[in-house]
């Protein structure tokens, strides 16, 4: 895709939330009975989670913006290999869940996905009871169950798909679980998300307020409608772009009291004297001269390159910590970001776990997001700042946002396919 000046207006509805996607198909999949999804992000991922399931007789069918799931409380033997894509959260899911049967399972993925950490995981499965083996702590997995429960410690500081996909599986153990977390637990927001959706599917897990214990007894999954909200995640893309390339975009069905951490774009936006602001559910943004920042996204990583979009072009030096995880993402963020940044004339520094940014004036440039569906919309952003951006491998944000290219047109971008 190649994107030339231009400025964004209008209106338009944000994706729906694809971490809530997942989590609602894996509880329909665990309760016995047809549950109904209403708005379900249908995109690469959230597909892959469907496939993966359908290989443990869970069916889903996708019509008129829902999807029924009709679950088994007694999940079937994988009728071949459990391919999970690129996605890290349909691999840690399905390898807890996977132990809570008595049948062996291979879960692997395509070739990103075969670098990201499931290690640990691993282990705590072990240790409830189920067998679980990895080579070097990187997929593919080997996996049968059931596990019977008792107590483990995970790391917090790795992922936590770690700490959600247990507590998926928890329920379906003979006895108690119960789950620690070592250190201090990053992207807690996410793990609240799991605890969420799973009480709407009538399951209830003890936790301690800042999340660091948490306990489940052995519970069924009860079928369910529900629905699924906005994608704060995918609409930080949007909201950068308007901020740095646009007049006035208001963006519809984002919840502002909400599990998901990127709502925290918001803030970042605020605090670098951008204009946005939210009432009922619709976000407006305008065009605003930005301030440099010093900014932890720790706990909202996916905001990373989105908040790199602000700093690209604000006026001075900016400073992104908690920046460590996102070397084991669909790509090394800090490395794709820093590479694209540069050949777009604005200086960069890395450091293990921090980035910085001088902000500058854009350059034409043709950028390799390493298939990464978040660096390729964060580039596009900021070609809207460029004479001419090419953007390799464009279909990517079909990872997470299908309709990311015809969303940034409808708001006029000039934005065309080669």
């Amino acid at each position: 895709m190649t994107v030339r000046r231009s400025s964004l207006h209008g209106s338009l509805r944000a994706p729906s939330s694809k971490s809530y996607t997942h989590r609602a198909l894996f509880c329909a999949a665990l309760a016995r009975g047809e549950s109904t999804l209403h708005s379900p992000l249908i995109c690469d991922d959230t597909l892959a989670s469907a496939e993966a399931l359908s290989k443990l007789g869970v069916t889903t069918q996708w019509e008129e913006g829902n999807a029924h799931v009709s679950g088994l409380r007694e999940l079937r033997k994988p009728s071949s290999e459990i391919h999970c894509g690129e996605s890290g959260t349909t691999l840690r899911f399905m390898t807890a869940v996977c132990a809570t049967t008595p049948h062996d399972a291979h879960i692997s993925g395509g070739p990103s996905l075969l670098r990201r950490p499931v290690g640990d995981l691993a282990l705590a499965l072990q240790k409830l009871g189920a067998r679980c083996s990895c080579d070097h702590g990187c997929p593919p997995v080997h996996v049968r169950g059931p596990i019977k429960g008792g107590s483990v410690e995970i790391p917090g500081n790795v992922s936590s798909q770690y700490v959600s996909a247990l507590l998926l599986a928890a329920p379906l153990a003979k006895i108690r679980v119960e789950v620690a977390v070592g250190g201090r637990l990053e992207s807690k927001s996410y793990v609240g998300m799991t605890l969420e959706m799973q009480r709407k599917f009538a399951v209830h897990v003890d936790a301690a307020d800042d999340l660091g214990r948490l306990g489940s007894e052995p519970q069924e999954y009860m079928p369910s409608d529900v629905e699924i909200e906005g994608d704060w995640s995918s609409a930080a893309y949007l909201l950068a772009a308007t901020t740095i390339a646009g007049e006035k975009v208001n963006v519809d069905g984002l919840a502002p009291e909400t599990h998901q951490a990127d709502r925290h774009m918001l803030r970042i936006i605020e605090k670098m004297s951008g204009r946005a602001n939210v009432k009922s559910g619709c976000v407006t943004v305008e065009r605003s001269q930005l301030k440099p920042v010093e900014v932890d996204v720790a706990d909202c990583p996916d905001l990373f390159p989105a908040v790199c979009v602000l700093c690209a072009v604000a006026d001075g030096i900016s400073t992104i910590t908690g920046t460590r995880r996102l070397r084991i993402k669909e790509s090394d963020r800090v490395l794709a970001m820093s590479n694209g940044l540069k050949r777009m004339g604005i200086e960069t520094r890395q450091s293990e776990n921090s980035f910085t940014i001088r902000g500058g004036t854009l350059r034409d440039a043709i950028i390799d997001p390493n298939r990464d569906h978040r660096i390729a919309m964060a580039f596009a952003a900021l070609g809207l700042r460029t004479d001419e951006a090419t953007i390799l491998d464009a279909e990517c944000v079909r990872k997470s946002y299908p309709s990311f290219w015809q969303d940034l047109q409808c708001l006029g971008a000039d934005v065309k396919a080669h």
